[in-house]
């Protein structure tokens, strides 16, 4: 089965009946989330050799492109995925990719920041390439102190990227793959006023964060090359590729009739 006939089916079945409540009530969509990954779209740029589709930013930019027409907020999770995945590709474990290939693992980006109490837009983008969050490691053990904000899928995704000033590194940052269920990593609210209503678009805090040393994603320092040249371009790519179609006020059955819609394309 090609990616756009799994793909056509997911929204069909299961993204279009919930879109309405994923814009309407600010829900979550777990269930397009894992329907998505059991017809294995999570992992659809993740090697082959980990069990993944093996594809590209194309291929992922037609995925967000035909979601967003169906459910805006789970598009929007997906870019922040796929962007997140471009990253662990080029430098995470076999575990996490595997999981990732398998579906049972979404994946964010934790790298923008704000001041309390300061506009998000404006402020996330200023510290997007200077964190402010800090590493200190000791023994193979690193910890990790910041707040993150804007975070798509906040309390939703099993592993976020997180950028840290560099451990030892003079200048630059450091990305990290910091698992969800690490203790003292939380969501202390989650805001409707922020991202696509059901994107669970919110701040993560790390108060601090234990990770090992192991779960630096490329070397200390190197981050910065990393955001620029692969966690932007996926980005910008994805964003462009969900704005090609800005849904109408959702109805009762126009979530459902688009995904039909789709399904027949």
């Amino acid at each position: 089965m090609s990616y756009r006939t799994a793909l056509s089916e997911v929204l069909t079945g299961t993204v279009g009946p919930v879109a309405e409540a994923t814009a309407g009530q600010g829900r979550f969509p777990r269930g397009a989330v894992t329907a998505l990954g059991g017809a294995g779209l999570l992992g659809l740029t993740v090697s082959t050799a980990f069990g993944g589709g093996g594809r590209g930013l194309a291929e992922a930019a037609d995925v967000v492109a035909r979601t967003a027409r169906v459910c805006p907020a789970t598009a929007a999770v997906l870019q922040s995925h796929y962007a997140a995945v471009a990253v662990v590709e080029a430098h995470g474990g076999p575990w996490l990719r595997t999981e990732i290939a398998a579906g049972r693992h979404l994946a964010s980006l934790a790298l923008a920041e704000s001041e309390d109490g300061a506009p998000e837009g404006a402020a996330a983008e200023a510290r997007l390439l200077a964190p402010r969050s800090v590493a200190t490691g000791s023994g193979g053990v690193v910890a990790l102190r910041g707040r993150k904000c804007p975070v798509l899928a906040a309390g939703e995704a099993d592993t976020y990227v997180w950028s840290s000033r560099p451990l030892a590194a003079p200048d630059g940052l450091t990305l990290w793959a910091v698992p969800a269920h690490a203790p003292d990593l939380f969501v202390p609210a989650r805001p409707g006023a922020t991202g696509p209503r059901g994107s669970a678009t919110s701040t993560v805090l790390a108060d601090p964060v234990l990770v090992p040393a192991e779960a630096m994603l490329g070397t200390d320092g190197a981050g910065l090359d990393l955001v620029l040249r692969t966690v932007l371009p996926w980005l910008l790519e994805l964003r462009a590729a969900a704005e090609t179609f800005r849904p109408p006020t959702l109805d009762p059955e126009g979530p459902r009739r688009r995904a039909d819609s789709l399904a027949a394309s």
